[in-house]
């Protein structure tokens, strides 16, 4: 039952869609109908603002950072395994993001609470997504290119830390990172399409909405 709550918990906090309420609020708009339509720090940044993006940000990190931990500690407390705990809980609160039902199942693309989640997961393997983020970004300026070299990289950082002994892990946190990489990936469909065409946009100043 505790496991239940906990999958659910996670779901509805993840599902919060920070950058939609951005926009309410700062605007009175929605920013699926503004910049790059996705409800996501980066058009949050373009439409409203390097503070807005930055709190959106956040937020959704945190989103992601927060079911995670306290399933963690439910488990140690109830003597659980915790992987059983909190691979439910990241789950969950990254489908909540991308699946939100606040807005009928729409949602962001999930790289910030992937992030959020996995922080509380495997930190070191963040950072090195990150890493992997920041060399495409500063290379292309593109953020769905980063977004996606991140994706990429993060089951394989998962790996690899676990096979080194620096964050060892159950051998379900690469299976369960592969498969939530791989549904960050097919949200940024749209943007693979226009990068192959070559009309994806690199991030640039706010525009006004």
């Amino acid at each position: 039952m505790t496991l239940v709550l906990v999958i659910i918990g996670s779901y509805l906090l993840g599902a919060i869609p920070f950058s939609y309420l951005a926009g309410k609020v700062r605007k009175g708009i929605d920013l699926r109908e503004h910049g790059s339509g996705n409800l996501g720090a980066s058009n949050t940044f373009r439409i409203l603002g390097a503070r807005a993006g930055a709190v959106v940000l956040v937020l959704d990190v945190a989103k992601g950072f927060f079911p995670v931990f306290v399933a963690g500690r439910l488990a140690a407390s109830g003597g659980a395994p915790v992987y059983l705990y909190t691979l439910p809980a990241a789950v969950a609160a990254v489908m909540g993001h991308m699946f939100s039902v606040y807005l009928r199942f729409g949602g962001g693309k999930g790289v910030a609470t992937s992030g959020g989640a996995y922080l509380a997961l495997s930190p070191i393997a963040v950072v090195c997504a990150f890493a992997v983020w920041l060399v495409v970004f500063a290379t292309k300026r593109i953020v769905s290119l980063a977004s996606l070299g991140a994706a990429v990289a993060l089951p394989i950082a998962v790996y690899l830390v676990d096979r080194v002994d620096l964050w060892p892990s159950h051998w379900s946190y690469t299976a369960v990172t592969v498969v939530v990489s791989l549904v960050v990936i097919f949200k940024h469909r749209s943007n693979i399409r226009r990068l192959m065409s070559g009309s994806e946009p690199a991030l640039a100043r706010r525009k006004n909405a």
